[in-house]
């Protein structure tokens, strides 16, 4: 029994950060455009994460363009400045994303 707890406790502590960090996704209208792991308005984070791999540079690259908003790397359609995230929130959604598999 007391086995059981601990590997459910794990799970969930380990589990919590991803929650966290969608739910903030969804607090800043991000999921307004993206989604996990298909295209809406914008690509999804899948894709991101992707594209990114290996990137050391892509947490702070992509927390400036979630804050400041970008345009030309996935297409026409530019992505909106975010101004009221903050500059810790924009690399805790960027490391979230670029965490997606």
């Amino acid at each position: 029994m007391k086995r059981a707890l601990l590997i459910m406790a794990a799970m969930t502590t380990l589990a919590a950060p991803a929650f966290a960090d969608e739910a903030l996704a969804k607090s800043k209208n991000c999921m307004a455009c993206h989604a996990v792991d298909k295209k809406l308005v914008g690509p999804s984070y899948k894709d991101v994460a992707k594209k990114y791999a290996g990137d050391a540079k892509a947490v702070d690259a992509l927390a400036t363009k979630i804050v400041k908003g970008g345009s030309g790397v996935w297409g026409a359609i530019p992505m909106p400045a975010n101004p009221q995230v903050t500059e810790a929130d924009a690399k805790k959604l960027a490391a979230w994303v670029l965490s997606q598999k």
